[in-house]
């Protein structure tokens, strides 16, 4: 690494024989024998101004320098995918970061889940709404970051259909969290076939999760509120408290029952006899 030195220039009249030169031209005297050795790398206005005019080369970073500025564009950008993420990509990432990034993590955790307790708490349905074709972008595919929405596509004059709206408005009222919404089948989608009725959408956050068509899915006129409910748990519309498929303890009981009512072995034998 060079240096710069600080030199002192001293002018004296060319002299010849002890008298002053005629001319009166002027000389560079002899480099002052105590030369400063200045570092171009150190931080003085001096060596600024001469950076500025090209004198100097740029001044070196230190590596430890470089280090510090990658880590502090590292986690800016952390800092900016923390603030990209929701409450449940935070959770979901949440190994893939440092230890040195967990309370910045935990900030905005904290923060995501303030606003998603908000978002419930202004999100409560309660009840089982009527929307038409020009309503469906804004109430299905716009519901809302977190909203769950089922929607039944229905005909009036059409018992299922009318037996699966007054389970759904019973459901609204239980889960209220959940957008629960019913829609003439011809009004949302045109043409669409009776024979496909009654139809159930589940769509999260504008994506469709699950959808059930025709009658045979629903089992027919038996089908029972908690019977759709199960069903609608199992596509992650609602949180039920239901331990088991409902469906399942009918079939137990059903299967058990064609059981009982088939003759045993000594039976058969006492026929035979």
């Amino acid at each position: 690494m060079g240096v710069w030195p600080n030199i002192t220039v001293v002018l004296r009249r060319r002299q010849s024989g002890g008298s002053p030169c005629v001319s009166g031209s002027w000389v560079v005297s002899d480099l002052s024998s105590s030369v400063k050795m200045q570092d171009p790398n150190e931080d003085t206005e001096w060596n600024d101004i001469l950076r500025r005019k090209g004198v100097l080369p740029p001044k070196e970073i230190i590596k430890d320098e470089e280090e510090e500025a990658a880590l502090a564009r590292e986690q800016q950008s952390i800092v900016k995918t923390y603030e990209s993420m929701s409450l449940q990509e935070l959770e979901e990432n949440e190994d893939e970061f440092s230890d040195e990034d967990e309370s910045a993590m935990e900030m905005y955790r904290q923060k995501r889940l303030a606003e998603w307790k908000a978002t419930q708490l202004k999100n409560v349905f309660g009840s089982l709404e009527e929307i038409s074709g020009q309503d469906y972008v804004k109430e299905v595919n716009q519901a809302g970051e977190g909203i769950w929405v089922v929607l039944h596509l229905y005909k009036q004059g059409i018992p299922l259909c009318t037996l699966i709206n007054q389970h759904l408005a019973e459901l609204a009222r239980k889960f209220p969290q959940a957008k629960f919404l019913k829609s003439i089948s011809t009004t949302c989608i045109p043409n669409y076939p009776d024979r496909n009725l009654p139809t159930v959408f589940v769509y999260h956050e504008g994506e469709m999760k699950a959808q059930f068509i025709g009658p045979l899915v629903f089992g027919g006129m038996n089908l029972k509120a908690d019977e759709l409910e199960w069903r609608l748990a199992e596509s992650g519309a609602i949180k039920t408290d239901l331990e088991e498929n409902p469906k399942k303890q009918i079939q137990d009981h059903l299967m058990s029952s064609i059981r009982s009512s088939l003759p045993t072995g000594r039976d058969s034998e006492s026929d035979d006899d």
